[in-house]
């Protein structure tokens, strides 16, 4: 596919940005924390012994790192999209349906470009029943749902062990096949132009798309991976481990404790309609 290769390259640009989120990014440098984001043997494991550990709340060691690399990883992504040309021929309603409802797919696979390890640990968040027995013996009100202001996210807020597991998996996965520039250039072509999508007009021009992304894709994979006939399925198992991976949940984990109260589809928006 022309249109999505040519904008491989994009990423890499180096140009003024003005959305909400890059403005957040550039108002305050911090010095990163000495650990990086590279896994250490022992921390962030998911605990076997309970049938229930895959429930339990965890967070990232590192939040302001994780945070500002997947920040600027979603500044390449949108970049990216912005420069494809068949994007862009698209009405700006049309591409914000298709942003919103792909954008942490399209993240994902960006992180696992840039070989973004994550680092997780579990949350200090007291359990229920410490909740409830805390609260009758002292005698206060259950606490209210939904974090006070100024405060972190804790208990539903943060995800799970298994998603955790989950975008872990996902990452390894894709890093185990070594996927290449054009090929992540091509899954994020079929994963940008979803022609299912409730609400699109151009869907036959969008659908005619993604088919040309999987041809592209496959033709790639023929020329490069001849000894590999499994290899286009293998690519194909990573997008299907996409679908299950929920957005809100990427948006808690990476952007709350950065954009705080401001909506998401508003920071996408802005960020959309602004020159990356």
């Amino acid at each position: 596919m022309a249109c999505v290769e040519r904008c491989c390259r994009c990423c890499s640009d180096s140009r003024r940005h003005s959305s909400i989120l890059y403005n957040i990014l550039k108002s305050e440098e911090r010095a990163a924390p000495p650990e990086g984001l590279g896994p250490r043997r022992g921390q962030g494991e998911v605990s076997r012994g309970c049938p229930c550990g895959s429930r339990r709340r965890v967070a990232l060691r590192s939040p302001q790192v994780a945070c500002k690399a997947a920040s600027a990883v979603l500044v390449k992504t949108l970049r990216f999209v912005q420069n494809v040309p068949c994007f862009q021929e698209l009405p700006l309603e049309e591409q914000l349906l298709l942003v919103r409802s792909c954008w942490a797919s399209l993240l994902l696979l960006g992180l696992a470009q840039d070989r973004v390890h994550l680092e997780t640990v579990e949350s200090a968040e007291p359990s229920m029943l410490q909740r409830i027995l805390t609260t009758r013996r002292q005698g206060e009100q259950p606490p209210r749902r939904g974090p006070a202001p100024g405060r972190p996210h804790h208990g539903p807020h943060l995800p799970s062990t298994g998603e955790i597991q989950a975008i872990k998996g996902f990452l390894a996965k894709c890093w185990s096949l070594d996927i290449s520039t054009k090929e992540y250039a091509y899954l994020k072509g079929t994963v940008l132009f979803n022609p299912d999508l409730p609400g699109l007009q151009c869907t036959q021009y969008i659908e005619g798309l993604q088919r040309e992304a999987q041809q592209a894709l496959n033709e790639h994979v023929r020329l490069i991976h001849r000894g590999d006939e499994a290899r286009f399925a293998k690519l194909n198992v990573v997008l299907s481990l996409l679908r299950s991976i929920n957005a809100n949940m990427i948006a808690e984990l990476f952007f709350r404790p950065i954009i705080g109260a401001v909506n998401m589809d508003d920071m996408l928006l802005e960020m959309l309609c602004a020159k990356l």
